[in-house]
């Protein structure tokens, strides 16, 4: 009896550790979500478009993590050789593909709309998914927590049915179609125990190859070099060295730590998040509906991902 009891008595503390390590990621990667939202608002209001910041947050990233992925070549080649079908996976999930989505819909969807859609896509699909690949359990306090969240970004976004078109529908789809793919990207990440850094490392530098040339060869660059000085630079901040590489790595790591079905509910905080720090930097004081929406996420969250003991181990 005492062989069958000791190993869960050892483990015990080491997996209690993990969990509050990965919740601590997971805010981490929710603040990050939030800071480069309301910085997206505060460039775009200063003259930058959708694509100037997109390509500051793949290009400063891609540049940030060349030595990463260098280093790791001359340490390990075959890692990438004989596993290339899954970081291309990977890159395809999470880096150019996953962006244009997001920021192609908001061409069609009004701004309330991304803070629902997405992150619908990526609380729902992330646990189907990790049910149905991983074999996570979809528990009932599971379910209840995401339509907890799901209900809280309805508030947080202020969405009005007035704003339910036909032209909105086309953007709603490709909202939910990228948060499918970040959804994918996590179960990739799990399955596959692919390591946090080096995954950040390969879609930064495949949106590097892949998004920079095509935004240089139809913008020339434009919209950059007529941006002021300090606009700019805090761009490159935010959205390429704290967004770009910051939001790939933690989320990565949360998923290492946490499993992908309860990281998936944690973007879900950045919508309330933005709202609160939107309050200093874009003058928005929050409104008494966002505020009760974002305490409906976090209790939503805190739902969804604690879990009895048995249900963690196999998240």
């Amino acid at each position: 009896m005492n062989a069958v009891t000791a190993p869960v008595i050892q483990t015990a503390p080491t997996d209690r550790a993990q969990f509050f390590k990965g919740i601590a990621v997971g805010l981490v990667a929710a603040s990050i979500g939030a800071l480069y939202t309301v910085y997206a608002r505060w460039g775009i209001a200063r003259g930058l478009s959708s694509p100037d910041l997109t390509v500051l947050r793949f290009g400063v990233a891609g540049i940030l993590m060349l030595p990463v992925f260098v280093l790791a070549c001359r340490r390990d080649l075959d890692q990438f050789t004989t596993r290339w079908r899954t970081w291309l996976l990977v890159a395809l999930l999470a880096g150019t593909p996953f962006g244009l989505l997001m920021f192609g819909a908001l061409q069609f969807a009004p701004p309330s709309h991304a803070a629902i859609f997405p992150f619908t896509a990526m609380s729902v699909m992330g646990m189907v998914l990790g049910a149905v690949v991983l074999g996570d359990r979809m528990t009932m306090r599971r379910v209840l927590g995401i339509a907890v969240v799901l209900s809280g970004l309805v508030l947080v976004s202020g969405v009005e049915a007035s704003s339910l078109t036909l032209r909105a529908s086309l953007g709603d789809v490709m909202f939910l179609a990228a948060g499918t793919l970040w959804a994918g990207f996590g179960i990739v990440l799990r399955k596959h125990r692919l390591d946090p850094l080096l995954a950040t490392a390969v879609i930064s530098i495949s949106a590097l190859l892949t998004y920079v040339p095509a935004y240089a060869w139809f913008t020339g660059g434009e919209g950059l070099t007529a941006a002021a000085a300090q606009v700019f630079w805090v761009e490159v901040l935010v959205q390429g060295v704290i967004a770009g590489a910051g939001t790939l790595y933690t989320y990565s790591k949360m998923v290492s730590l946490l499993g992908p079905s309860r990281a998936a509910v944690f973007p879900a905080l950045a919508p309330g998040l933005a709202a609160l720090m939107a309050w200093p930097v874009l003058g928005h004081v929050p409104a008494v509906l966002e505020t009760i929406g974002l305490l409906l996420v976090m209790t939503g969250l805190i739902i969804a991902v604690t879990t009895s003991t048995s249900s963690a181990q196999k998240a």
